[in-house]
């Protein structure tokens, strides 16, 4: 990813496990832009590059704020921001991107599970703010597991907070028939998304959601395959043991990366020729169809060779 760095303004605990950082210009300058939805990458020392949402307002350029869920069991990330981003500290973060952008709606339904209420907080400032329609629905485990739900609750009256131990699952077929009008817009754990999905699909909604892990797929076996870049007519054999991404980084290419796992969107490239195996979890269906742009990092080819916009 493309670097730079920001300081650790402040930290705080906003629910059991979960810690907010707010983070300024480590030059004391304007940070860049965003767009309700966007997320940064945040290097982790020995574990690489973690994603998190910006949680704060867009209109402050001053500072940012992401929150992390703390996982002593979990890949290395969130441990280390813990044991790490203290206030005063420098952490290496790339510009906000957005795969998970608000489209303009009369209405909302916003459906969010434990830390994915994130990207969700400044979403619903912003359908307020454009005199839309909308709804919360979050739930957690308990409700001394969801962050900022003091806030929400002050800020938004009509909000549901809906704690599992107290409310059991979101009752995800109910809400949505109650809204078939709105656009939907879901952040949380895997299954949360998987059902979502599945009942947008059902009900013929439009539902849009945002994934930070893989989502859980079963693909053929690996073969080996050719890529070709246009600009240059180079061509690359990519084995079944590797990605086109590091097998075009060992050739010297350029690629951008950031995940590795098909969910930020950082190594999107446009195909000009081939058939594309898609392996990401971030396209939607009708993207994937198309069959014009593919993620490096996991997706491989159905035909012997690709033809890629390099």
């Amino acid at each position: 990813m493309t670097e730079f760095p920001v300081r650790v303004s402040a930290r705080r605990d906003e629910a059991e496990g979960v810690f907010s950082l707010e983070l300024s210009d480590a030059a004391g300058g304007e940070l860049p832009g965003w767009t309700p939805g966007a997320h940064i990458d945040v290097a982790v020392g020995d574990a690489g590059v973690r994603q998190y949402s910006l949680c704060g307002a867009p209109a402050e350029s001053s500072r940012w704020r992401i929150a992390v869920l703390h996982e002593p069991a979990g890949r290395g990330g969130s441990q280390h921001l813990h044991g790490t981003a203290l206030a005063g500290t420098e952490l290496r973060v790339s510009k906000p991107r957005n795969n998970f952008e608000l489209v303009a709606r009369e209405s909302y339904v916003f459906l969010a599970g434990g830390i994915g209420i994130t990207p969700i907080m400044p979403m619903v400032a912003a359908a307020e703010a454009a005199g839309a329609r909308w709804s919360l629905y979050y739930g957690g485990r308990t409700r001394a597991h969801m962050a900022f739900a003091d806030d929400l609750a002050r800020r938004y009256p009509a909000a549901q907070l809906l704690p599992q131990d107290e409310h059991g699952l979101l009752p995800l077929a109910d809400i949505l028939a109650a809204h078939n009008d709105a656009a939907v817009y879901c952040c949380g754990p895997e299954p949360l998304l998987a059902a979502v999905e599945a009942e947008g699909v059902r009900q013929e909604m439009p539902v849009h959601v945002e994934r930070f892990v893989p989502r859980p797929m079963e693909f053929a076996a690996n073969g080996s395959f050719e890529v070709r870049l246009a600009s240059s007519g180079r061509t690359f054999r990519v084995g079944a043991k590797q990605s086109i991404a590091d097998v075009l980084e060992r050739g010297g290419i350029s690629i951008v990366t950031s995940c590795r796992e098909g969910t930020c969107g950082t190594c999107e490239t446009a195909v000009l020729e081939g058939d594309i195996d898609h392996r990401d979890s971030l396209l939607t269906a009708d993207e994937q169809a198309r069959g014009d742009t593919m993620m490096l990092c996991v997706s491989r080819a159905k035909s012997d060779v690709l033809v890629l916009d390099l």
